[in-house]
């Protein structure tokens, strides 16, 4: 994605040293890895990530103690007793890195570096999706503690159609030789990491991205957490830049995913009985993989919801023009009013049923299987949505539009614990 006005003040992406797992010390990189933090389902992905190996990253992006304090303070001691112990290493030389995946049909390959921050308004790295300022808050106290970025965030840019030099070419060569590591984790995918260190060809990544924009991906509160840090530490200095994979969206498209829904505290049957009149309920046949379908087919034609206890799924769609009108805001253009996320927000949340989007009334799930069995476990309801397609994504981002917070899941996310960035070093 390309802006003019831009080339001046585009991506600046920076070698930097990176901190890497020494593969001797631990079960396995798979072992050790982790999804990103907000994608871990809890509480049994947690254990089972640190059931893993004793060394896994989950022990710092989501460390375990009685208080955020202790839990911050326990983060930063387990960084720097596996530096200390040689479990973690520092390379030698500041380097951007490559990094591949591949599994489920899917090829991404981009540039792992040190990005310099830079505001909404400046139009470089462009926001979609609002965030909650509670999970900042944390992500900050986390960061600041371990004073490290633990794991990189998402960006897409939109790199040039003609073949020549940039970051392209440089990424094609690069991973034509032996990589850093190689490993596939436990989903299939496989991962492969090189560094790039040659100062010839950082310059050629470095000039290419200097004209682009990009698109955060996946990754809005850690973004909003570097800007809160970088206003918290003196500059110039190593808070000015954070830890972002770039991935050129116009060579490896990505998928995009919705993100569902947990209320913990709204029986399904209390649900369904708040949308009488209002939209349009049926009860449609499981497995969930039937009723989801079910959900696409009825996106196709306007909003449309998937509520479920766990064992019966109740598709929700047809809302009432009238009620629309009255509860989804005016001023925003057409395309976030028609969104699934802001008529789920706006008229269901907050105005049927009454739930407050704060933490211990909604949870965020990636994964649809997960967020169905949680609301079995919680007796509360789930509600699935249907992806948002990535266009409408880009021109609402491209205008300055945020969408509701978690409106969407890109992917493959990079797996976290392959690389680090260390801020003291």
């Amino acid at each position: 994605m390309t802006s003019p006005g831009t080339e001046q003040n585009g991506l600046r992406l920076s070698p930097f040293r990176g901190v890497r797992y020494a593969a001797e010390r631990v079960r396995s990189l798979a072992a050790v890895t982790s999804p990103p933090y907000d994608v871990v389902v809890r509480p049994d992905g947690l254990l089972h990530l640190e059931n893993a190996d004793p060394h896994n990253i989950v022990r710092l992006i989501l460390p375990q103690g009685d208080s955020p304090a202790v839990r911050d303070e326990q983060a930063a001691r387990t960084l720097r007793a596996w530096l200390a112990d040689g479990i973690l290493a520092v390379d030698e030389r500041p380097a951007l890195y490559v990094y591949e995946q591949r599994g489920d049909g899917i090829l991404q390959r981009g540039v792992i570096g040190a990005l310099r921050l830079s505001e909404p308004s400046e139009g470089v790295v462009l926001p979609h999706e609002d965030v909650i300022p509670e999970v900042v808050a944390e992500r900050a106290d986390l960061l600041h503690a371990t004073a490290a970025n633990l794991e990189p965030l998402l960006l897409t840019y939109h790199g040039p159609e003609e073949e020549g030099p940039g970051a392209a070419r440089v990424i094609e060569e690069t991973v034509r030789t032996a990589p850093l590591l190689a490993t596939t984790t436990e989903d299939g995918f496989a991962h492969r990491l090189w560094a790039v260190s040659d100062p010839a060809r950082i310059a050629e990544v470095g000039a290419d991205l200097a004209a682009r924009q990009a698109l955060i991906a996946d990754g809005h509160h850690r973004w909003a957490t570097y800007l809160r840090l970088r206003q918290q530490h003196p500059s110039p200095g190593p808070w000015d830049e954070g830890l972002v994979l770039l991935v050129d969206t116009a060579r490896f498209p990505l998928r995009v995913r919705a993100i569902h829904r947990l209320l913990p505290a709204l029986p399904l049957k209390e649900a369904l009985a708040a949308l009488d009149g209002t939209f349009r309920v049926r009860q449609v046949d499981g497995p969930l993989r039937h009723a989801r379908q079910a959900l696409a087919d009825a996106a196709e034609e306007g909003n449309a919801f998937l509520l479920t206890d766990g064992a019966t799924f109740h598709l929700a769609d047809r809302p009432d023009p009238t009620l629309l009108a009255r509860t989804v805001p005016s001023g925003p253009p057409p395309a976030w009013r028609s969104l699934d996320a802001t008529v789920l927000h706006t008229t269901l949340l907050d105005h049927l049923w009454h739930v407050p989007d704060a933490p211990g009334s909604i949870s965020y799930l990636h994964d649809a299987a997960a967020v169905a069995e949680q609301a079995a476990r919680t007796g509360g309801t789930a509600v699935l949505l249907h992806p948002v397609p990535e266009s409408v994504v880009r021109e609402l981002a491209g205008q300055g539009v945020r969408m509701p917070r978690k409106s969407t899941s890109f992917g493959p996310k990079p797996a976290t614990g392959l690389v680090l960035r260390d801020l003291t070093v």
